[in-house]
C-alpha cells in the first residue's frame, strides 16, 4: 500500500506562499541539514542555522528562509518521493532537533471523555463501549461549553465530586492548569515518510493528530507543523503515573512534514481555524476517515505556551508543543464494542490545508529503526563539516 499516489501532496495547498523550512538527511555528507522550500528546490542552510532550533531563534527567521544563500539544493520531488518511497537517498526528517518536545493533553472535550473512558475501564477495551454509555450520560454534554479554570468550571467540579464522578483527567481539561508533558527526547522524533511505532504488548491505542507548534526561547510562537502523538489507551488506562510508557517509545512521536514560519501568509490566526483530518486505512480493507477543528480546543494554543515556557520554566533551545487532539477513534474493528485500535502496517494520515500530510506507517517500536543520532552525535557531525 503507498503512504500516497502523488509525493507533493505532503505539501501545503497553497506551498507557493508558504515559507517552508525542516531537516534532510544528506547521504553525501553522512549528517542532517536544514533546509528551506524554494519553488521546486530545497535549499540548504546549514551554513547559517546549524540546527533548525538555531534559525527559529533567529529575528529574521523567515527573511533567511526565503533568500539566504544556501550551500547546496536538492530537487524536490525526487525527494518527496524518495522519503515516501523508504529510500536510503536525500530524504527528509522530523522538523525538530535541538528543541524540547512537549505535549499538552486533555485540552478537546471528546478526548477527555476517552480519558475518563480509559480510566474507568481500567485500560480494558472490551469494557470500553458499556463504560463509553455511562460516561457520556453522565457528564459529556454538561461538559461542551465549559470554560476551563473558570468558575462554572470550578461549580462542575463540585457536582462532579459529589456525585463520585470526578477524574483526575477532569482536573486537567476543567482546572485551571493544562497538562504540559514530556512527549519525546531531543531527537527522538520521526518524519513523514517514517514508521511509527506501538510498543510491543499494547492491545488498545491509536494515532493522535495534532497541530504542533514550533516556540522560541522567548515564548513567541513563530511556527506550526503536524503531530501524531502516539498513544497506548491500555498502558495509560491501567495508570495515568504510566503516562511515559504509554506516550514514549521508540518512533512515538511523529513531525511533519515540514514547519511551516508564521509570515505575512500564515499566523496564528490561521491555526485556530485549522481543520486537521485523520485517515487510518489497514491492510485488512479497514477505514477510519474523520475531522476534527481546531476551533474546537478549550485552551488558546497561546495559553498553553504560556504554560509551558515562562519565568516558572526555561527551554534555552525552544519546544515544539503538540497542542492536544479531540480524536480518540471509537469505530469498531474486530470484536463488537472492541472499539478502534492499531494493526501492524496501517498507513496514518495526518493533513491540515495550510500545513500538508504527515503520513507514515505504523510498526512495532522494537521493529522500527532505532533511534541513535543523539546531541553528542549532531555536535560532532557538525564539527566533522566545519558547520560549528
Amino acid at each position: 500500500m503507498e503512504l500516497l499516489e502523488n509525493a507533493l501532496d505532503v505539501l501545503p495547498a497553497d506551498r507557493t506562499a508558504a515559507t517552508l523550512v525542516g531537516r534532510l538527511h544528506d547521504p553525501d555528507e553522512g549528517g542532517p541539514a536544514v533546509v528551506a522550500v524554494r519553488g521546486d528546490q530545497l535549499v540548504d542552510l546549514t551554513a547559517v542555522a546549524p540546527a533548525l532550533s538555531d534559525l527559529l531563534e533567529r529575528p529574521d527567521a523567515v527573511g533567511l528562509a526565503r533568500s539566504a544563500p544556501g550551500r547546496k539544493s536538492w530537487p524536490l520531488a525526487p525527494v518527496l518521493a524518495e522519503t515516501l518511497g523508504g529510500g536510503s537517498g536525500a530524504r527528509l526528517l522530523a522538523p525538530a532537533d535541538l528543541q524540547v518536545l512537549k505535549a499538552a493533553g486533555v485540552t478537546f472535550v471528546k478526548s477527555m471523555l476517552e480519558r475518563v473512558i480509559e480510566e474507568r475501564a481500567g485500560g480494558d477495551a472490551a469494557r470500553a463501549a458499556e463504560t463509553r454509555v455511562q460516561v457520556e450520560r453522565a457528564i459529556g454534554g454538561a461538559l461542551a461549553a465549559v470554560v476551563p479554570g473558570s468558575e462554572e468550571a470550578r461549580a462542575v467540579k463540585e457536582v462532579l465530586v459529589r456525585d463520585g464522578l470526578w477524574s483526575q483527567y477532569l482536573e486537567v481539561g476543567l482546572g485551571p492548569d493544562p497538562e504540559i508533558f514530556t512527549k519525546a527526547p531531543l531527537l527522538a522524533a520521526v518524519g513523514v515518510g517514517a514508521e511509527v511505532g506501538i510498543a510491543g504488548g499494547s492491545e488498545w491505542n491509536n494515532p493522535e493528530p495534532e497541530v504542533a507548534l514550533a516556540i522560541r526561547s522567548d515564548g513567541r510562537i513563530v511556527g506550526a507543523t503536524l503531530g501524531n502523538d502516539v498513544n497506548l489507551r491500555d498502558v495509560e488506562g491501567r495508570s495515568a503515573l504510566l503516562l511515559p510508557k504509554a506516550k514514549d517509545n521508540n518512533a512515538s512521536a511523529a513531525l511533519g512534514p515540514f514547519l511551516r514560519l508564521f509570515d505575512g501568509s500564515f499566523g496564528l490566526d490561521d491555526v485556530r481555524a485549522l481543520e486537521v483530518r485523520l485517515e487510518v486505512v489497514g491492510e485488512d480493507g479497514f477505514v477510519l476517515d474523520g475531522a476534527s477543528s481546531m476551533r474546537e480546543i478549550s485552551r488558546d494554543p497561546e495559553q498553553l505556551a504560556r504554560a509551558a515556557v515562562g519565568p516558572h520554566h526555561q527551554y534555552p533551545d525552544g519546544l515544539i508543543l503538540y497542542t492536544g487532539t479531540m480524536f480518540a477513534p471509537t469505530e469498531d474493528r474486530g470484536a463488537p464494542g472492541a472499539g478502534f485500535t492499531h494493526r501492524i502496517g496501517d498507513v496514518v494520515r495526518i493533513s491540515a490545508p495550510g500545513l500538508g500530510t504527515l503520513v507514515n506507517r505504523v510498526a512495532r517500536s522494537e521493529d522500527c529503526p532505532q533511534w541513535t543520532f543523539g546531541v553528542r552525535a549532531l555536535i560532532a557531525d557538525l564539527a566533522r563539516r566545519g558547520l560549528l
